[in-house]
Formats: structure tokens, C-alpha cells, sequence
């Protein structure tokens, strides 16, 4: 696929940096209204107001493939490409359509229901240009090398390559051992991968290379292991929250979230909102191949008020959680239904003088399995006694804990630190 550097450039120069709400506002407006007269989509309703319009998920979108993507393309045709992609590791085959070519790409199904996303040249130049313009260092004229670990290459990364910057996809179903001469060949001055092999080649002591931005993408990254890759690097660890849907939050240079919301407009579907934690609904500003309109996302986010240093106007969020399919089931004392959050355990178990290397939590009917780096009877009765003491705080009924040896998962599946089977 041939995708314009012009494209990308002029998305490049097309992307701001709002000055106030008011602004910032007034483009939503604009762009939604163009995305909802503009979808040409038959699933959607044909209206000018957003309340209009079904509030869908990954079930529902992908229920309605054909009806949604508006070169009607088949799940069929896409999920044939896209798998055989998968399959050969050659990313390089497109969809041809009337429209012109489009990008296939995959999921990584971390919900068991893995989810086809379509993009246009015209959208990979937008979202080259605006991803660019929000993640690369400055100045922005500097030569840059990029390594990129994800599971899956795709024509959308490649298409950020030019007489600057230069791009290498490594495949995380290699080992990543076999990447490391590779690496200190290329000499990467932006390092971008999965938070979990990302702390895996910090501590690769053949590994010598020295980037000035590091980039977290696809997974929780958690405090322990923000802070031995910076130690390692000698660099902050930035953070992207992209997914299929789109590219939907970044890391300033203060470490502070920030939703992209001139890119996605986004409605807060409240699941605990005495505390701050919602499901984002996302409207994305850009996409016209694959119109996604009042789209759930399964992601726990928790919400922050207060400003930020860095002087953005786009609204803060404290964390990204996990999934709503990781909120552990639990009673309360009465027998009554108790949501038990991923930060619930988490916070009980790094919060010991001595927390394990590692570890995973996953919750069987209403057991907790939990697998430990190392498996020591001091570690398994200080887990125990910080456990049972949070289910007495949260007065609920204890849950079964079972202990067992941790072994690695394979890096190119999406890490869940805890999560329900």
C-alpha cells in the first residue's frame, strides 16, 4: 500500500495543541457533526444528534461487520487476510476494493472475542501524522531510529517511515533473546513495546543500546517495572494507550494520562463513580472505513479532576485499570454481590515489605490461583495475611487462595496481572 508522506505530513501540522476547553470544544463539535452526517454506514441511524445512536461493543460491532465498514466488506474476506497474516508473519497483503486499498488488521482477543479493524491509506497517513506529532521527541526535525515489539507488523506502522525516521518491526513470537544483536545493530532511539517485554529487556544484561524515549503500549504498566526500566535506561517511560478502536490516551512529560480527545470523543459510562472508575464510549473523529459511534470499551479507566503542569487541556485519567472482565466476583458478608477490583489485590500485594519478583492472580469459580516468583512459605503467609485482612476491611466473604510456582507467559500474548478465568 502507498500511503503519502504529504498526508502524513500535513496531519502532522494539522494536529494541535488546544489553548482552552472552549476551542478544544468547538472542534469536537465540528468534527462529530461531520462524522455523523458523513458515516455512510447502514447500521447507523441517519441522525445529527449522538444520543441517537446505539451505544454498541465488540460483540455488536463485529455482529454487524458488513453493515458497519462502508466498503462492505465481509468478516469473512477480512478475517482470511488478517489470518493468513497471522499465520505467514507477511503483513504486507492488502484488501483491494473499489474505494482503493485497505489494511487488515487483528486484535489480540484478550476478551476472547478478537476484533477486525479496516483502515484506509488516507487513515493511516491521519493517524501516522497525529501519533507522531503527539509521542515524538523533539525537535521534530532530528533523525530517529524506531523499534517497534508488537505481535502483529501492519502497513499503519510502517507508514511513520521516511527520510528521518527509520522503522523496524521485531516480532514478539520470536524470542526475545534472538532480538538482542538485532537491536544493538539499529541502535534505536525510540524503543516502543508491551509493558511486560519491555520490563523483560531491561534486564537483559547483553542488551546495549541507549534510546532517549522508551514507549509503553498494549498493557498495564505497573510502578515496579516503570521504575527498573528507567533505572536501566536512565530515561522516564512514556505510555500509549492505543487499540483497535483507536488511539485513545498518551503520557505527557510529567507522567500524567491525557485522552486524546481531539481524536476520539469520549462519554464516561460510570461503573463506580464514587471512586472515579467508568468504561469509555468512544466516537472516533477520523474513521470513515470502519465509522466507530458510541463504541464500549471493556476498560476500567479511573478519572482525575485535577490539572496538569504540562498545561493540556485534554482531560486527565489516574489509570488504566485493566478490564471490566478482570473485576473479581466476591459476596458480601450478607451473600450479596461484591465487585472485587484488579487494584483491590494488586495494591495488597506489592504493598508487602517484601513483594514477590513476580506474580499472577487468576480467580477460578471462588478460588484465587496465585502463581509466585518465589514460591517460599514467607511469601505465601505474607500474601495470605494481606489478603484475608483486605477481605475483612471490604467485609466480604474470603476467598479460597491457592499457591502456585509463576513461569513466564509467551510476550506475544496481551499480560493480564490479574484476571478472571
Amino acid at each position: 500500500m502507498k500511503i503519502s508522506k504529504l498526508a502524513i505530513l500535513r496531519s502532522f501540522l494539522q494536529t494541535k495543541h488546544f489553548s482552552s476547553l472552549e476551542k478544544l470544544h468547538a472542534f469536537q463539535q465540528q468534527r462529530l457533526q461531520y462524522v455523523l452526517s458523513h458515516h455512510g454506514a447502514s447500521f447507523y441511524p441517519n441522525s445529527l444528534n449522538l444520543e441517537d445512536y446505539p451505544i454498541i461493543d465488540k460483540s455488536v460491532f463485529m455482529a454487524n461487520f458488513e453493515r458497519i465498514n462502508t466498503p462492505h466488506i465481509s468478516e469473512k474476506d477480512a478475517l482470511s487476510v488478517a489470518v493468513e497474516a497471522e499465520n505467514s508473519r507477511d503483513f504486507s497483503p492488502v484488501l483491494r476494493t473499489p474505494q482503493g486499498e485497505i489494511v487488515v488488521g487483528l486484535s489480540s482477543g484478550t476478551s476472547g472475542n478478537r476484533g477486525i479493524f479496516l483502515l484506509s491509506a488516507q487513515e493511516c497517513a491521519l493517524w501516522a501524522g497525529y501519533i507522531l506529532k503527539r509521542m515524538l521527541p523533539k525537535p521534530y526535525l532530528k533523525r530517529h531510529k524506531i523499534a517497534f515489539f508488537l505481535r502483529a507488523d501492519s502497513h499503519l506502522y510502517h507508514s511513520v517511515s521516511s527520510n528521518l525516521i527509520q522503522f523496524k518491526f521485531y516480532d514478539l513470537f520470536q524470542p526475545l533473546d534472538t532480538h538482542i544483536d538485532a537491536l544493538n545493530r539499529q541502535q534505536p532511539t525510540i524503543l516502543i513495546m508491551p509493558a511486560n517485554a519491555l520490563k523483560r529487556l531491561a534486564q537483559m544484561p547483553n542488551l546495549h543500546i541507549k534510546p532517549i524515549k522508551i514507549i509503553s503500549v498494549a498493557e498495564v504498566l505497573e510502578d515496579d517495572a516503570k521504575q527498573l526500566i528507567e533505572n536501566r535506561f536512565r530515561q522516564p517511560v512514556f505510555q500509549a494507550y492505543q487499540c483497535t478502536e483507536g488511539f485513545l490516551a498518551h503520557t505527557c512529560r510529567y507522567g500524567n494520562w491525557h485522552l486524546n480527545e481531539d481524536a476520539v470523543y469520549i462519554e464516561r459510562d460510570w461503573i463506580d463513580e464514587k471512586n472515579g472508575r467508568f468504561c469509555p464510549i468512544i466516537t472516533d473523529l477520523n474513521r470513515s472505513t470502519q465509522p466507530v459511534i458510541r463504541y464500549r470499551l471493556n476498560d476500567i479507566l479511573t478519572a482525575c479532576d485535577e490539572p496538569c503542569p504540562c498545561g493540556s487541556v485534554f482531560a486527565r485519567i489516574q489509570k488504566i485499570e485493566g478490564r471490566c472482565d478482570d473485576i473479581l466476583i466476591a459476596q458480601t458478608q450478607n451473600g450479596e454481590p461484591f465487585d472485587l477490583y484488579p487494584d483491590f489485590i494488586r495494591n495488597s500485594i506489592v504493598a508487602l515489605n517484601q513483594p514477590p519478583q513476580e506474580y499472577r492472580v487468576e480467580q477460578v469459580s471462588g478460588s484465587l490461583k496465585i502463581y509466585l516468583k518465589p514460591l517460599n512459605n514467607d511469601l505465601i503467609k505474607d500474601i495470605a495475611t494481606a489478603l484475608n485482612q483486605l477481605f475483612d476491611k471490604l467485609k466480604i466473604k474470603p476467598l479460597h487462595l491457592e499457591f502456585l510456582e509463576y513461569t513466564e507467559p509467551p510476550l506475544h500474548q496481551k499480560f493480564r496481572r490479574i484476571k478472571k478465568i
